[in-house]
């Protein structure tokens, strides 16, 4: 009577050959195309621009100002990496790797160039975009000061 296998490594068929022969081939259930890829980075990138071009500006809203894009953009690629982690979950992947991919992108450049500034100024690019909830409390402070400088 034969073994059962081959050398105790793979079951062998009646002639002494292997049946399995060669590395096994594993398959992706749910494959990632370049289609859904190109698609969300897209999306993403005209999501990052719109609010860029919408949101982007300084406090009376007359140009676009350095510390506004940083916000901005920081805001929108949190956005789109939360949006990224639910189409990962729930939706394509394909997608959630081109939002991701370009949410990443931006706010990596974003962090750069905030560093750059801090770097060549000394200033700290995202305190000096003052919205306007921050006028009051300068005003606040200031009357406070005033009142101290009296009592003193």
């Amino acid at each position: 009577m034969r073994d059962e296998f081959a050398g105790g490594l793979w079951p062998a068929d009646p002639h002494g050959v292997p049946r399995y022969c060669g590395r096994p081939h594993w398959r992706e259930p749910h494959p990632v195309r370049v289609g859904p890829v190109a698609a969300g980075a897209t999306l993403c990138a005209l999501w990052i621009l719109l609010g860029l071009l919408a949101f982007a500006r300084d406090g009376e809203g007359q140009a676009m100002t350095g510390a506004g894009f940083a916000w901005v953009t920081l805001t929108a690629s949190t956005i789109a990496t939360v949006a990224a982690a639910v189409l990962a979950r729930y939706g394509d992947r394909g997608a959630a790797v081109g939002v991701a991919a370009v949410a990443g992108t931006a706010a990596g450049v974003t962090g750069l160039s905030v560093e750059l500034y801090l770097l060549l100024t000394g200033d700290w690019i995202l305190w000096l975009h003052r919205p306007t909830g921050c006028r009051i409390l300068q005003l606040v402070v200031r009357t406070a000061d005033s009142f101290e400088k009296l009592v003193h």
